[in-house]
């Protein structure tokens, strides 16, 4: 993993550039393939703002996701320090996360007395697992795009508010949709 450390408004020495390359590669263990981080430390002159006097930011890619700390401080150690265990903490949860989901996602085992390929064609029945109820409110279909993409979703049942009549939005292999109105 490389660091890139550079200031803004303060003269950072070797020292403390060495500290901080080796503070979030330490940090960044939980992941094997991090992007280079990027930290930036600045110092803000206000006198008002004493206590939050150096501000410390990294910026990685992880897991195909940014991940972004920030802390303060009134020495451009600590503010280090914080950061890094903001970082740190941050890319723990986030290996948590996509470990419990794979985990998580894993099809059950398939036993002898479960499986469909010992059952004729026309033994088997479809079950209906699942029943969604709904209130449709009418909508246009750019509101059905928007809504559809927003919950991530090949298709889309509402309400046509420009025809009054249930429709059905999808989205096609060629990246357009298509709407199913009956007839």
């Amino acid at each position: 993993m490389e660091v890139n450390v550079h200031a803004r408004n303060v003269q950072l020495n070797g020292e403390y550039k060495e500290a901080a390359r080796s503070k979030i590669s330490h940090a960044a263990r939980f992941f094997d393939n991090t992007g280079d981080a990027d930290v930036e430390v600045s110092e803000e002159p206000n006198p008002r703002r004493a206590d939050q006097r150096y501000r410390v930011e990294i910026t990685t890619r992880a897991a195909g996701q940014t991940v972004r700390v920030e802390a303060a401080s009134a020495t451009a150690e600590s503010a280090l320090d914080l950061a890094v265990d903001r970082f740190g903490k941050q890319l723990r949860r986030m290996k948590e996360r996509l470990v419990k989901r794979s985990r998580n996602h894993r099809p059950p085992p398939v036993t002898a007395i479960d499986s469909p390929l010992d059952q004729d064609e026309d033994e088997r029945i479809p079950n209906i697992v699942k029943v969604k109820q709904f209130v449709m409110k009418p909508m246009t279909p750019e509101e059905a795009i928007l809504q559809m993409d927003l919950l991530g979703h090949g298709f889309f049942f509402f309400h046509n508010a420009e025809s009054d009549l249930p429709s059905v939005l999808y989205r096609r292999r060629d990246g357009d949709y298509g709407l199913i109105e009956p007839a």
